[in-house]
């Protein structure tokens, strides 16, 4: 099983609010959030350092969580560190798009976007109405890192905005994933098709 110390939070631009699912999973669980120096001003390689930081001081492969710019972290750190065997996979959700116009003036560092396949296992999450990604981009995102995706149809950001309280349901994805890498349970591409299906997709 999972424990606290296997899972690494990864907020986006601005970090998460303490109503925020991923706020919410660290009082719950225990995980620990990558802290960046600078909220406000997310430069890339800044990032990316940090992250690198904190893996480096960790004994034991971690899972990394990431929501929206979290997301893009995660891709470019794996595109450019040699210690990515530090990390067993990734759960992703609502990745932003620092190319879209409205985005491009405050995420410009992280243009162009990394399209090199994770890896590591990973799921990625997206809406269909999500104001910083569209559908169809986080799709392509989803093929170009190698990473199984899953809609849950028109909600938003996926922030504390989206109502999604404590998100049991992916925080059951995240433990599924663990074990699906350990070569037990039910594989999480079965349970994806179910909520694909459920939701009309």
């Amino acid at each position: 099983m999972i424990t606290y110390s296997d899972v690494l939070i990864l907020p986006g631009w601005q970090n998460s609010g303490p109503q925020h699912w991923q706020s919410r999973w660290e009082a719950l669980y225990g995980y620990q959030r990558v802290e960046q120096h600078d909220w406000l001003r997310p430069l890339r390689g800044d990032w990316i350092a940090r992250l690198e930081e904190v893996l480096l001081a960790r004994a034991a492969p971690v899972w990394l969580v990431g929501h929206s710019l979290g997301c893009l972290l995660v891709a470019a750190w794996a595109a450019h560190s040699q210690q990515t065997t530090r990390v067993a996979g990734a759960l992703l959700v609502a990745p932003g798009d620092p190319e879209l116009p409205n985005l491009r003036p405050a995420l410009r560092s992280w243009a162009p976007l990394q399209q090199v396949r994770l890896p590591f296992p990973a799921l990625l999450v997206g809406s269909s109405n999500d104001p910083y990604c569209s559908l169809a981009r986080a799709q392509q995102f989803g093929r170009d890192w190698g990473a199984r995706f899953v809609s849950l149809g028109a909600r938003g950001h996926l922030n504390a905005d989206s109502g999604l309280g404590d998100w049991p349901e992916a925080h059951q994805w995240l433990l599924q994933l663990q074990a699906e890498a350990a070569g037990a349970a039910l594989p999480i591409s079965t349970l994806i098709f179910d909520k694909e299906h459920a939701h009309g997709n």
